[in-house]
């Protein structure tokens, strides 16, 4: 009888400590609290206030990469705190800890890894050719023996002017010219900032003009061929921001909260969430594999 008693006592006590450790973790997790900002439980966001991306109403962030942060940021129990403020203040900014994260159709490059933390991507973007919907071009060799319209001071000037039989290349002060010009027949097809073009359109249908990917080539034209990471930057001081944001942005591409937040505004082509290949980031280890959206969120 004093066996079996005993027996029950070693059991009973295992599983009070079984118990206790199940509370404590529980305890501990519900204690953890958000990770650490500049601001204890809030979140202070870097914006320049350019739609689609980024903007502010109501107090509250609005556009296709801030209204996802705000999403994060909710689930991660953080207040937003957004600032705006033009794109060079901002790097400087996120560099020197006054804002915890900066976003807003930003890209990767090498040089901003040495000054800030770069996120995973939530999208991708590239050259897309503007033009009416009764064309579909897309290629280099459909740029040939046709007029195309692009700003004054865009990297990809001298490549445009490089192909070959171009017909004619015409560059313009701003956007509006040469969307005005296209939409009267002067211009074939343009290359303009594939963002603000969407969400122009989303909101002039009567344009009747759409945007294609412009199939790369690499070896012949790298600046109007590469793909872009749009990324966000932190405080390099704030690695455990760092990396919670990291893991909500892989949760947002399972959920395709990504893929919702970009479509609000026009932005739900596929090619938006087709990552670059190969991947070159070099802040990231070589077996990295930038995340791309699966096909359910496009049914």
């Amino acid at each position: 009888m004093t066996e079996f008693t005993n027996w029950i006592r070693r059991d009973l006590l295992k599983l009070a400590a079984t118990a206790a450790m199940a509370s404590a973790l529980t305890f501990g997790t519900a204690q953890a609290g958000p990770p650490k900002t500049i601001e204890a439980g809030k979140l202070t966001v870097g914006i320049n206030g350019d739609m689609p991306m980024t903007s502010i109403k109501d107090g509250k962030l609005i556009g296709t990469d801030a209204a996802l942060l705000a999403q994060i940021a909710e689930r991660l129990g953080l207040e937003v705190k957004p600032v705006q403020m033009e794109w060079s203040a901002l790097i400087q900014a996120t560099k020197q800890g006054k804002v915890d994260i900066m976003l807003g159709s930003m890209g990767y490059t090498d040089d901003r890894t040495k000054v800030m933390l770069l996120t995973d991507p939530i999208y991708y973007f590239g050259t897309f050719l503007l033009q009416k919907k009764d064309t579909s071009y897309s290629t280099f060799a459909d740029i040939s023996g046709h007029k195309i319209g692009t700003v004054t001071g865009f990297t990809l000037v001298p490549e445009l002017k490089s192909i070959p039989n171009v017909g004619e290349v015409k560059l313009y002060d701003t956007s509006d010219g040469v969307i005005r010009d296209l939409v009267a027949g002067r211009l074939d097809m343009a290359v303009l900032d594939p963002g603000l073009v969407e969400y122009a359109l989303l909101q002039h249908p009567e344009w009747n003009l759409h945007q294609v990917a412009l199939a790369p080539e690499p070896d012949k034209y790298p600046i109007m061929s590469t793909k872009y990471y749009s990324i966000m930057a932190i405080y390099p001081e704030e690695k455990e921001l760092y990396e919670a944001i990291n893991a909500e942005i892989a949760k947002s591409w399972a959920n395709c909260d990504n893929v919702k937040s970009m479509a609000k505004y026009g932005l739900g082509n596929k090619a938006w969430f087709d990552p670059p290949n190969p991947d070159y980031r070099i802040d990231r280890p070589k077996d990295w594999k930038a995340p791309k959206s699966p096909d359910s969120c496009f049914q």
